[in-house]
C-alpha cells in the first residue's frame, strides 16, 4: 500500500480473530504482529520470553499496588523493575505498538493496541466477534475438546482479555464506540471477514 495504515484487531476466543489479521495483513501486503510481539518484547527489556509469554494479555494480580503506583508507573520513562511482570510487559509492548505504527503499516492482533493507537490518525480499531455455535466449533477442533470444555475455555479466555483491556484502559472491551469497525465472523467467514476490513482499509487510504 502506498499509505500508511495500521489496522488493529481485538477479538472474542474463537471467531478468527488471528486468523482473519493474518489474512488481512497478506491482502495489503503489510506486516502482522500478534505473538511476535512476545519475542520483541523479550529483546527489548531483557525479560525471560518464556515468563512473558505467561503473562500475556493478563492484568496484573496486584491490583492496589498498581493503584498505589499511579502514573509513576505508567508515565515513568524509565522502566521499574519492582512493579509487577504484567505492568512491565504491558509498558514494554505500548512502547514497541506506537514504534511499529510510526514505522510501517501493519496488523496487530489484542494487546489494546486500539487503546494504544486511539490518537493515531493512521489506525483503524476493529472487534471481530462471532456466534457462540461457531466459536465452541473452531476451539473444539483446534484443541480437541469436548463442546462443554470448549465453551468454558472460550467464556475464561474472554473474561481474561476483558479484564486485561478493562484494566489497562479504563475502557469496556468489546464496546462498540472503542472501535471504528465490529464485525461478525459467523456471517461472512473467515475469508470473506478479511476481505471486508482490507477493502475498508483501502477504502480508509483513498480517503486520508
Amino acid at each position: 500500500m502506498n499509505e500508511k495504515v495500521i489496522v488493529t484487531i481485538a477479538r472474542q476466543y474463537g471467531s478468527g480473530g488471528r486468523e482473519i489479521g493474518e489474512k488481512v495483513a497478506a491482502a495489503l501486503g503489510i506486516s502482522f504482529y500478534d505473538k511476535e510481539l512476545i519475542t520483541l518484547a523479550a529483546q527489548k527489556s531483557g525479560m525471560n520470553a518464556n515468563i512473558l509469554h505467561s503473562a500475556d494479555e493478563k492484568a496484573t494480580n496486584s491490583l492496589l499496588y498498581t493503584l498505589a503506583m499511579g502514573s509513576s508507573i505508567y508515565g515513568s520513562g524509565a522502566m521499574n523493575y519492582d512493579i509487577p511482570i504484567n505492568d512491565r510487559l504491558f509498558i514494554t509492548q505500548c512502547d514497541i505498538i506506537k514504534n511499529l505504527a510510526e514505522e510501517n503499516s501493519c496488523v496487530i492482533v489484542g494487546r489494546s493496541a486500539d487503546y494504544v493507537l486511539r490518537n493515531n490518525a493512521r489506525h483503524i480499531g476493529v472487534f471481530i466477534y462471532a456466534n457462540i455455535d461457531d466459536r465452541t466449533r473452531r476451539v473444539a477442533e483446534r484443541h480437541d475438546l469436548s463442546e462443554s470444555d470448549a465453551r468454558a475455555l472460550i467464556l475464561k479466555t474472554d473474561k481474561r482479555r476483558a479484564n486485561y483491556y478493562n484494566f489497562y484502559t479504563g475502557q469496556k472491551w468489546g464496546k462498540y464506540d472503542n472501535y471504528h469497525m465490529s464485525v461478525d465472523s459467523s456471517l461472512l467467514g473467515i475469508e470473506g471477514t478479511a476481505k471486508l476490513i482490507a477493502q475498508f482499509a483501502e477504502d480508509f487510504c483513498e480517503l486520508h
